[in-house]
């Protein structure tokens, strides 16, 4: 008897009509923390198995799996996150989940993101992109070195969530700043409805508007998320929504089917 089964009986759980694949046209899940017991996400291969089932009912085919690297909090490297990594993907192997998983990270601007750039040790997606956050706190003083230094490196840098950064909602033209610095943006899904809170979602609607997002994710952590996002995509129009924005997650099909991400060391 196959992990999926184990999990999940012998047949695949019922799925609400209202959500079924809803999510297919982005086709890849650019942000989440699916990998195992790595981070604040998912907490066994088990886990991550339950998880990607339901994102994956939800039209989700492939996953770049993104764990954060924090430094003094998530301390990963490309070798922890490269043996997570084989973990989730031998037991997907011994599943009847039809995915395709690739492994990258979350980099948050500290100064343990300062010594990877400088030794060019950056946990590179596919299409050479790399996801880079700041804290909910306070802004980075460092946060457009970061995009110029990434850049130098040939990378192409993504700031996650920009809309849950409470200190740039009053001040909106940060981010036509950091898009004008040549940063790319990642929204997250749940930002469209009041999970994170009323202000969130107003700057992310605001941003949908303006046409500002490049890339959606998931930044799916654990089971409440998974539930709350479906609930989102029952009660709204994504596909419709963000018709305003040249959301790329599907350029990076083929990033990810021809084994584009020679950028990256991990397995």
């Amino acid at each position: 008897m196959g992990i999926f089964t184990k999990l999940f009986g012998a047949s695949k759980r019922d799925v609400n009509i209202k959500v079924f694949s809803k999510l297919a046209f982005l086709e890849v899940d650019m942000h989440n923390h699916l990998l195992p017991a790595i981070d604040d996400g998912s907490q066994s291969v088990e886990q991550s198995l339950k998880l990607m089932c339901g994102l994956h009912d939800l039209g989700f085919k492939k996953f770049i799996c993104t764990p954060h690297i924090m430094e003094g909090v998530h301390p990963n490297t490309r070798e922890s996150i490269a043996h997570a990594h084989h973990e989730l993907h031998r037991c997907l192997e011994e599943s009847n989940l039809d995915v395709d998983t690739v492994a990258a990270a979350e980099h948050m601007i500290d100064e343990g993101l300062v010594k990877m750039i400088t030794n060019d040790r950056l946990c590179v997606m596919p299409g050479g992109y790399v996801l880079i956050e700041m804290s909910y706190l306070a802004e980075s003083n460092a946060l457009f070195k970061t995009i110029y230094d990434i850049q130098m490196l040939g990378y192409k840098p993504i700031l996650a969530h920009p809309e849950r950064y409470n200190y740039y909602h009053h001040n909106f033209d940060m981010y036509k700043k950091i898009k004008d610095a040549g940063c790319l943006l990642q929204l997250n899904l749940l930002s469209i409805s009041r999970y994170y809170g009323t202000e969130v979602k107003v700057a992310a609607l605001t941003m949908i508007k303006s046409g500002m997002y490049d890339f959606v994710g998931t930044d799916l952590h654990h089971g409440k998320h998974l539930a709350a996002l479906e609930e989102v995509v029952a009660k709204y129009p994504v596909r419709e929504l963000l018709s305003t924005c040249p959301i790329r997650n599907a350029s990076l099909v083929d990033e990810i089917d021809n084994g584009r991400s020679h950028y990256n060391a991990i397995g």
